[in-house]
């Protein structure tokens, strides 16, 4: 796969907004990374699933209907199983990073240690104006206690959907279940 100056793939269809936002997202994971030590393949997942996440975020709506063969979903939730689509079909076969991209905005009771750090680091990455006391505080406990601050971004997420009315997707119910 040929990839950008950015580390995105040729193509990725971000804006300069979000791709801000990618390279916040994957600066954290970068140095949670560094500060846990991982090995040299899980760092490279974490930038990897950082830097590819939401690569498709700004393609229209047709494209992501297309790459994904869903009718049904909202729009706003068909970046991930685009990316993952795509990057599958270029050879991309590790399955962690793929389900760490394709469920990143609704969670996975099944994801491994790369899927929960994305989605720890797209919710407390720097640039979100909100709770940033809180989310701070949060990501600097990331690398001493991964599933307990996990289990805290799982948390405040749902408690966000819930306050705001927002409809709680069955992967998001089955991740808060398997934090119990």
């Amino acid at each position: 796969m040929k990839v950008d100056s950015n580390g995105l793939p040729d193509w990725s269809r971000v804006g300069a907004k979000r791709l801000a936002h990618i390279e916040r997202v994957t600066s954290l994971l970068r140095a949670w990374a560094a500060a846990m030590r991982l090995d040299p393949a899980e760092a490279k997942a974490w930038t990897d699933a950082g830097a590819w996440h939401d690569c498709l975020r700004d393609a229209p709506e047709g494209e992501l209907r297309r790459l994904t063969g869903d009718q049904s979903t909202p729009a706003e939730l068909l970046h991930g199983p685009a990316a993952a689509a795509r990057l599958a079909s270029e050879g991309e076969n590790r399955a962690g990073l793929l389900d760490a991209i394709r469920f990143h905005t609704v969670g996975s009771p099944s994801w491994d240690r790369t899927g929960k750090a994305l989605y720890m680091a797209d919710y407390l990455e720097p640039g979100r104006k909100f709770s940033r006391e809180d989310r701070n505080f949060l990501a600097a406990q990331v690398p001493n206690s991964f599933e307990a601050a996990f289990r805290q971004v799982v948390r405040f997420r749902l408690d966000w959907s819930v306050r705001e009315g927002n409809h709680i997707f069955p992967e998001t119910v089955a991740l808060w279940n398997s934090l119990r």
